[in-house]
């Protein structure tokens, strides 16, 4: 599993890396993903912090 964030939806409320800061971390107040491949046990939190976007800016790739 991948991650991306869209930098153009992402509005830098952070919710995604209180939820799961194994994948995701701000960079000049934009979420961005810090893996390559997404741990198998950060899966989970990852698609959790991706349900959390407000503007779902972040997409799930299998």
């Amino acid at each position: 599993m991948k991650a991306a964030v869209d930098p153009d939806r992402c509005i830098g409320c952070g919710v995604c890396e209180q939820i799961c800061n194994t994948v995701f971390e701000m960079d000049d107040n934009l979420a961005k993903v810090k893996v390559e491949t997404v741990p198998t046990d950060a899966e989970a939190g990852c698609q959790d912090a991706a349900d959390a976007c407000p503007v779902n800016a972040i997409a799930i790739i299998e």
